[in-house]
């Protein structure tokens, strides 16, 4: 893993933050206030949320403030440009600035596909990245791969799992990997039969058994989306093959992940399920910063409990694989679908077990591309997006 610069060694690391005031960037935040000597946040970028924009950057005084939402620009400017905090709005402000000199480190914490332009951007300037945003690699895995490949930015992820995956790894030789285990905590509908799925109501599927995340992610997590999401991150996170990526559910959500070796051995990584502990990890370049939250007792690890995932009843776990064999847009298809169609069902617009159907269909209607370019990949989400909110329209 690549350390910081020499001229910034003994210097707070400038840490951008993109979707700072969702629950992984508030608790970036939090980590740096931890490490004041270490860290420092010197841009935020929000996308809606204003006014907790604006408290943000009153504590931290980063040196620029970005709302996504150019509707919004003028509160933030009004707001911040007294202090001296340079402010922007829009896509292309925050894609922008991920090649400024203002930060070493950016936390792609933003929601969905809007993470990965930027992205792609800061791997262009050599930032290292802190991914938060699964859907970069579930999208546009291959041409990400391809441009840190040209790059000197280094990626580390912030996902529980495959940070935990990370860790099993340090040291391993990739050869002697047979396959690695991503837990799941199997969501809040792990004992519900068919029938029951068909009622469930939105605040049933926002109350996750462990986890405290934002709305998409949970409902992703509910459906099991989120593990095929994190299977094709993992191959290219990782390397490995996707017939030697596979799903556990794990209830308790204490082991994180696993690695199998050929020689029949077992590396697992455990911990409280608190996001800030790959966030530390993350920031801290794969080193382990000191900390007393949270510590993992005897009496939480004394009953751990594995199991398949039941493909039957979620189905949606199963398109991880499937888009990997197809390759292609078909990651991308499907990430737009499911954005649109967890959308409708936050909004009551469609039932929860109308997710997987809705996301199967616009997979038949959008033409494939088997080698995408970013151009094919922009006008495949526009596509799949408007092909969802189409289908979404009928059924109401």
């Amino acid at each position: 893993m690549r350390t910081m610069h020499t001229e910034n060694a003994n210097k707070r690391k400038r840490v951008a933050v993109l979707g700072s005031t969702g629950s992984i960037g508030t608790q970036t935040l939090e980590v740096i206030e931890e490490y004041p000597d270490r860290f420092e946040p010197t841009l935020l970028v929000a996308g809606q949320k204003v006014d907790t924009l604006i408290l943000q950057a009153k504590k931290w005084r980063p040196k620029m403030a970005i709302i996504a939402n150019e509707d919004l620009y003028w509160k933030l400017k009004d707001a911040l440009q007294p202090l001296g905090i340079e402010t922007a709005a829009g896509q292309q402000a925050i894609n922008d600035a991920m090649e400024a000199d203002c930060f070493d480190t950016v936390v792609t914490a933003t929601v969905g596909y809007s993470g990965l332009a930027p992205t792609l951007r800061a791997i262009k300037a050599d930032k290292e990245i802190a991914l938060a945003n699964k859907e970069t690699l579930v999208v546009a895995g291959e041409l990400v791969t391809e441009a840190l490949a040209r790059s000197r930015s280094k990626m580390y992820p912030v996902d529980s799992e495959h940070s935990a995956i990370a860790q099993c790894l340090s040291g391993e030789d990739p050869e002697s990997v047979r396959q690695l285990l991503i837990t799941a905590s199997g969501g809040p509908f792990r004992c519900l039969d068919t029938e029951e799925l068909g009622k469930v109501t939105v605040k049933d599927a926002l109350r996750h058994p462990n986890w405290a995340m934002g709305a998409k992610i949970t409902i992703d997590s509910a459906t099991m989306l989120n593990k095929s999401f994190e299977i094709i991150e993992a191959k290219w996170l990782f390397g490995i093959a996707p017939d030697r990526i596979s799903a556990l559910v794990h209830p308790q959500s204490i082991v994180h992940s696993m690695v199998e070796f050929v020689d029949g051995s077992v590396k697992a990584q455990l911990g409280v399920p608190d996001m800030r502990l790959p966030i530390r990890y993350a920031l801290g370049e794969a080193s382990r910063l000191p900390t007393s939250d949270n510590p993992l007792t005897l009496n939480r690890m004394s009953h751990l409990t594995f199991e398949e995932p039941d493909a039957i009843r979620f189905p949606a776990i199963k398109l991880g694989h499937y888009a990997l064999r197809k390759g292609g847009n078909t990651a991308c298809v499907i990430n737009a679908a499911n954005e649109i169609a967890v959308a409708a069902f936050l909004h009551e617009q469609i039932s929860f077990t109308r997710i997987y159907p809705l996301i199967m269909e616009t997979l038949e209607a959008i033409p494939y591309v088997a080698k995408p370019t970013l151009e094919d990949y922009i006008a495949t989400n526009a596509a799949a997006r408007e092909h969802a909110c189409r289908l979404v329209a009928a059924i109401r």
